[in-house]
């Protein structure tokens, strides 16, 4: 420094003590320097005051000297203790230069600068609030400082700048908000302890409030919660739960909707190795579960993102109950929100009236109309991209449910293979709901919805085929589907639109489908979707055997107790009598008579068949024997089911003629051991009237002889010989007969209303297409040249 220089109003001595080396000379000058501008003070000489300021400003604190700078730092501070309360006057020009010396390279000088600057600060107090960014600023570089020494002391500035903030009412928040929104995502951990404290302290001030700014700082809070010091988790985790208790107080200010999209994000969670990611991921569903519980339907056009968060949790283990838990609420609070009104707003926003009625009375339908409890419940399922979305309809008035958005979730959930069981099961419960609550909307998906619901069905868990066939049974009878009313089993005019499910190879697509649709059942309380829905289940069955193997029972019986018993039996018995692949309709219909015979689901429908006392039953009956004329068995055993004795007896008198295999007494077997059942109590007591059932009894001896010496054979035998005054068996006369059963035919619809003649020739046709095929195929056997003969 050139010491010739005129530093006046500064002492050559002065001048040369602030460049020595040593500490003690610096601060005998800074005693000078002080009791120099006490002096000016007294005079009211402000220009002196910043010529000496300034001089101390650039020719020491900013030189290129490092013992000079020191200098300059002591003697800015000893100019502020002289100032005293005047010192606010001059507080830019003091603050400035001793901020610059924060980026020294030498930690001394870094040290020295803290001090100084606590010392001007100490006595200014509340002045150097407008300065607070600045402050802030330097101190947060400070604050990731590697020397202790500066650590410590920018720590004594910092509890002494938040001491002055908390004692005041005047510090600028707004000034500050974008200063902390930029800072907060350091990711340096003593930068990150600084802010958080800051954040914490500001928090706790009953003047400042930070609330109304925590959108723009609530994702760098939820950033700071993954750090991998505890001590900073803890601190976040406490500012984060302060925040929450001053929203639950005053829901009314708080801006949820510009805060869901960050919750949504952080409920994701994007590398599941980290445990740290596990606390940010709880934290963010315990936020999500309140904004959804105190917002309400402000939430609704975040469904989607929240959805995509939400759902993968539901399958989580008991290591992560907790996120599970909070995921579930969520889960259940936001299905809750979806309510009839999402389903009319549309409407009522293009002042149309059109649409689907939803149910006679023009209300949609309820959840109380039906017979199912959603409960939200729930492994992990990963998405590559963490993502979420922006609300659909943000500039209306009115909040709008994003359903469109939501559905396509749903899909993509059931669509991922590695999706969970309770996932899984929440997302049909959610499919459901909203076919309740939205049906004129959601019939708008159900044909890109309509195979997966399908494919689901050959799910491994039986909980989530109920789910989804629950869903399936709402699509195929809400009134919001109906397009055309179905017809008879023998009208022609009903077509509705078959829709292959997915999976299904083209080769593989037999002709059921095709011919089928030349005729629909009797459904009168279905909609158009029922029918495709009978189509296509029998065509999953068809094309996956073990389904029907494992499933295909339960499926059915499930079906009966959703929809109605009667349309399941009358459409699928309709299909099945156009199936060419015989050998699956014989399968199929020996799969639906065991259901019809030992089902209690079907107790009605046995009930309504047994006696055929009404048109509609005997029209029932008819359909049914067209279809289970491809099993013989099975309609030997549907004729006893309608005590069409003299039928079953005209029906085993023909059974001579057909190919008797092993599978054929088999089913033999189960018949006799069904006559054993409850079932077939009353046909059992019909035994003791001999005279008035002469082919029943016959029948069962047909049976009977059909049987190889087996336990079957034994059972019946012994029944049989149970029966009173053998001699009776003889068939008597045909009017004594008819004269003797009189009593009973009257209860009975007239034996006119079915054309049993008719009824055998179906038969005779249907086991000669079986026997031709059977021969085909024995015929490709005996052409292979590897086939083995057993």
């Amino acid at each position: 420094m050139n010491t010739e220089k005129d530093f006046s109003p500064l002492t050559p001595n002065i001048v040369r003590a602030l460049n020595d080396k040593l500490y003690e000379k610096r601060k005998v000058a800074a005693l000078e320097i002080e009791k120099l501008v006490r002096e000016f003070v007294a005079q009211n000489n402000s220009t002196q005051i910043r010529h000496v300021i300034q001089i101390l400003a650039s020719e020491f604190a900013l030189s290129q000297h490092p013992h000079s700078r020191k200098g300059g730092l002591i003697g800015l501070a000893a100019c502020s203790i002289a100032l005293g309360k005047d010192s606010g006057l001059y507080l830019k020009e003091l603050i400035e230069p001793v901020l610059t010396c924060f980026n020294d390279s030498d930690s001394r000088l870094r040290y020295y600068a803290c001090e100084a600057l606590y010392n001007i600060v100490k006595v200014a107090r509340g002045a150097v609030l407008p300065h607070f960014n600045l402050l802030f600023d330097g101190l947060s570089k400070l604050a990731a400082d590697p020397d202790p020494n500066v650590k410590s002391g920018s720590e004594l500035l910092d509890r002494l700048l938040k001491d002055i903030v908390t004692e005041s009412n005047n510090f600028d928040l707004v000034a500050f908000v974008p200063l902390l929104r930029e800072r907060i995502y350091s990711n340096n951990q003593y930068a990150r302890q600084f802010i958080i404290s800051w954040i914490h302290v500001l928090e706790s001030v009953p003047d400042i409030n930070l609330l109304d700014y925590l959108p723009e700082i609530l994702d760098g809070l939820f950033q700071i919660l993954g750090d991998n010091s505890k001590e900073i988790r803890k601190t976040c985790e406490v500012v984060l739960g302060e925040f929450l208790k001053e929203i639950k107080k005053t829901p009314s200010s708080v801006k949820f909707a510009e805060m869901a999209n960050i919750l949504v994000i952080h409920c994701q969670v994007a590398d599941e190795t980290k445990l740290t990611n596990d606390l940010i991921q709880l934290t963010a569903m315990t936020w999500m579960r309140e904004f959804i519980q105190l917002a309400g339907r402000v939430m609704l056009p975040y469904s989607s993102g929240i959805l995509t968060a939400v759902l993968p949790c539901l399958s989580y283990d008991d290591r992560k109950k907790n996120t599970k838990e909070a995921a579930s609420a969520c889960n259940h609070s936001l299905m809750k929100l979806v309510t009839p009104e999402d389903d009319e707003e549309e409407e009522e926003e293009r002042g149309g009236s059109t649409g689907s009625p939803t149910r006679d009375d023009g209300q949609p339908k309820t959840e109380a109309d039906s017979s199912d409890v959603l409960n939200a419940s729930q492994e992990s399922v990963g998405f590559s991209n963490i993502s979420f979305f922006a609300p659909a309809s943000a500039d209306r008035p009115r909040v709008t449910l994003d359903l469109d958005g939501i559905v396509q979730v749903l899909d993509r959930h059931l669509h991922d293979s590695s999706t969970g069981m309770m996932t899984r099961i929440a997302v049909l419960k959610w499919l459901y709901h909203l076919y309740i609550k939205t049906p004129r909307k959601m019939f708008r998906h159900t044909d890109s919805l309509f195979p997966m619901l399908l494919k689901t069905l050959s799910d491994e868990s039986d909980e989530v085929i109920l789910k989804d066939l629950e869903v399936l049974a709402e699509i195929a009878s809400s009134p919001a589907g109906q397009t055309d009313q179905g017809s008879s089993c023998e009208s022609t005019d009903s077509k509705p639109e078959l829709k292959i499910p997915e999976g299904a190879k083209p080769g593989q697509q037999h002709s059921m489908g095709t011919r089928a649709l030349d005729s629909s059942p009797s459904t009168p309380s279905m909609n158009s979707y029922f029918y495709k829905f009978m189509i296509n289940l029998l065509k999953r069955l068809s094309l996956e055997r073990k389904l029907l193997e494992n499933r295909g029972a339960f499926i059915i019986r499930q079906l009966c107790l959703l929809l109605h018993a009667e349309n399941i039996f009358h459409s699928m018995a309709d299909i099945l009598l156009k199936e060419e692949d015989l050998k699956f309709a014989s399968t199929m219909v020996q799969t639906l008579n065991t259901i019809l015979l030992t089902s209690a689901e079907l107790f009605q429908l046995r009930n309504q068949l047994k006696d055929l006392r009404t048109q509609e039953s005997c029209a029932l009956f008819c359909c049914l024997y067209r279809s289970w004329c491809h099993n013989p068995v099975a309609t030997v055993s549907l004729c006893f089911l309608t005590q069409n004795y003299k039928h079953a007896y005209d029906l085993i008198q023909k059974f001579g003629d057909l190919e008797v295999t092993v599978d054929f007494l088999m089913e033999v077997d189960k018949l006799v051991q069904l006559i054993e059942s409850p079932i077939f109590t009353y046909l059992r007591l019909q035994l003791l009237d001999v005279e008035n059932n002469p082919y029943l009894i016959k029948a069962l001896y047909g049976l009977l002889m059909l049987l190889p010496q087996s336990q079957a054979f034994q059972l019946l035998s012994h029944r049989l010989r149970c029966v009173p005054n053998p001699e009776l068996m003889r068939t008597v006369d045909e009017s004594k007969y008819m004269d003797s059963k009189h009593k009973v035919a009257s209860k009975r619809v007239s034996q006119t209303q079915v054309d049993y003649n008719e009824l055998l020739q179906h038969f005779d046709r249907v086991q000669s297409k079986h026997l031709e095929i059977r021969h085909q195929r024995s015929g490709r056997a005996s052409d292979h040249p590897d086939r083995k003969l057993i």
